[in-house]
């Protein structure tokens, strides 16, 4: 299915992405670079960045690399944009090899809350100061389906995306007097590379027969692209603190 961007809908603005390197944050920085914003990518993977820069040579892009739960490379990113953001796509993210609360180590879900949850905190509160001195920004989370149930994903990476969604949620409420407005996409299976191998005998047995029953086709990264991009733009401007399922309808099972 082609989704043209929209021209021109973005000039004159700072868009901040993170996890540009691929995947939906690399969907989601082409096309706001192909409708005019000057795009802050940021991601861990130098070479994907790379990649992308070579990709939209001639459009505004520039790449922060790093990890973004670290303050260092919230710092590097907010300083790339040039001290005012206009939209944050708040994208990166990672699994949890679908461990059930049993099997859970201290290690693998202090990684998950660091970038699923931490990691938007600060780049949110880093931003939020130039978009309320201004009076108008948007910032779209990237929750998931594993926000909106238990049976989609393991306990670390499901509790860290409902995490996601209140924050989105309490954020909206907190600035969207402000003209700030946050959002948050909820995106079911998406072909990606992130990495979803399950670790945990019993979790697949669980788990199972809810993946193979009821999970609807899977979705482009470009699909979730648009839908953050609009989030993003003005012409959602009466929309905040929504979570906007994009997921094939698995919320209607």
């Amino acid at each position: 299915m082609a989704m043209e961007p929209t021209p021109g809908r973005f000039v004159d603005k700072t868009a901040v992405v993170t996890g540009a390197g691929s995947g939906i944050g690399r969907a989601t920085a082409v096309r706001l670079a192909h409708e005019g914003a000057r795009v802050v990518a940021t991601d861990i993977s130098a070479e994907r960045l790379q990649e992308l820069s070579t990709e939209l040579e001639g459009l505004d892009i520039v790449t922060v690399v790093g990890d973004v739960s670290s303050q260092v490379t919230v710092d590097a990113v907010v300083e790339a944009a040039k001290g005012h953001v206009d939209a944050l796509a708040n994208v990166a993210g990672i699994m949890d090899g679908f461990l059930p609360p049993a099997e859970i180590d201290d290690e693998v879900w202090q990684r998950v809350m660091d970038v699923n949850v931490t990691a938007i905190m600060r780049l949110t509160r880093a931003v939020l100061p130039s978009m309320i001195a201004a009076g108008h920004g948007s910032i779209v989370n990237v929750a998931s389906e594993a926000g909106l149930r238990g049976s989609a994903a393991g306990t670390a990476y499901t509790t860290s995306k409902h995490a996601v969604i209140g924050f989105t949620k309490s954020t909206a409420f907190f600035y969207t007097p402000n003209g700030v407005r946050c959002n948050a996409v909820a995106p079911g299976g998406v072909a990606t590379n992130i990495e979803a191998p399950f670790k945990s005998q019993f979790a697949g047995e669980r788990l199972g027969p809810f993946m193979q029953v009821n999970v609807p086709p899977i979705a482009s990264a470009e699909e979730l692209g648009a839908a953050i991009t609009w989030l993003l733009s003005d012409d959602s401007s009466n929309i905040s603190g929504a979570i906007l399922p994009s997921d094939g309808g698995w919320t209607a099972i």
